[in-house]
């Protein structure tokens, strides 16, 4: 089955029946991302000697701007996902990218510390003041990283900090979400579309191994800068088209919601 197929029979079987408990009580699509992950589209921009899709940006693009029309919140944390997954796929394990591949696995950006900057600005995502110190094979991330989507639902999060070594610069981690002192509130509070589960995490400090980072030490801000950022505006760009435009209104996906096949590529 290709992936716009399966995407059809994913929004139309499991994201529009439960968009409206989604956005509407704020629960997270929980049955959604099992969903995508059985038809490999958690794992669509991983490589196929792994077990994911091959593809890349512009075949995320659509996957994200097709699930906006549908429920806002679960395009959201495949926003987040496939960003994340970008980095995972030149830095991490090959077991981790296998995991992500077989639909087993969802990840998440968790760079931003300060809140938003502003309109139109990804800067709050250029610096941080995370604390990384290492003992060993050990090294303690101390820090609160906000807008974090998927708060406590994700499986692991792409985590910036300071350097080890250097003053200046990033260094990215693979944080996974089961680590110890690894805290998300219970009421998840930090914006993004309801039901996304958008909220703060705290580390205070979560212990990873060494081998937990993605890219050399205080290269994290080039990786920010070539992938992450490239890859998370053409996501925002498209969900954010899709839901500017005109609601068709549909008797069994419930008045306003767009059919996913008009949708559909012609």
């Amino acid at each position: 089955m290709s992936y716009r197929n399966a995407l059809s029979e994913v929004l139309t079987s499991v994201i529009a029946p439960s968009a409206e408990v989604t956005g509407g009580q704020g629960k997270f699509p929980r049955g959604a991302v099992t969903a995508l992950g059985h038809t490999g589209l958690l794992g669509l921009t991983v490589s196929v000697e792994f077990g994911g899709g091959g593809r890349g940006l512009p075949e995320a693009v659509e996957v994200v701007a097709r699930t906006a029309g549908v429920c806002p919140a679960t395009a959201a944390v495949l926003q987040s996902h496939y960003a994340a997954v970008a980095v995972i796929e030149s830095y991490g394990s090959p077991w981790l990218r296998a995991e992500i591949a077989a639909g087993r696995h969802l990840s998440s950006l968790a760079l931003a510390e300060d809140g938003p900057g502003e309109q139109g600005s990804e800067s709050h995502l250029l610096a941080s003041s995370c604390t990384a110190a290492r003992s060993g094979d050990v090294v303690a991330l101390r820090a609160r990283k906000h807008q974090v989507v998927a708060a406590g639902e994700a499986d692991s999060y792409v985590w910036s900090s300071r350097p080890l070594t250097t003053a200046d610069g990033l260094t990215l981690w693979v944080v996974p979400a089961h680590a110890p002192d690894l805290f998300v509130p219970a009421r998840p509070g930090g914006g993004g579309p309801y039901g996304s589960a958008t909220s703060t995490v705290f580390a205070d400090p979560v212990l990873v191994p060494a081998s937990a980072m993605l890219g050399g030490d205080g290269g994290g801000l080039d990786i920010v800068l070539r992938t992450v950022l490239p890859w998370l505006l053409e996501l925002r760009t498209a969900a954010g088209a899709e839901a500017r435009r005109p609601a068709v209104a549909d008797v069994s996906l419930g008045a306003g919601r767009r059919p996913a096949d008009s949708l559909a590529p012609s």
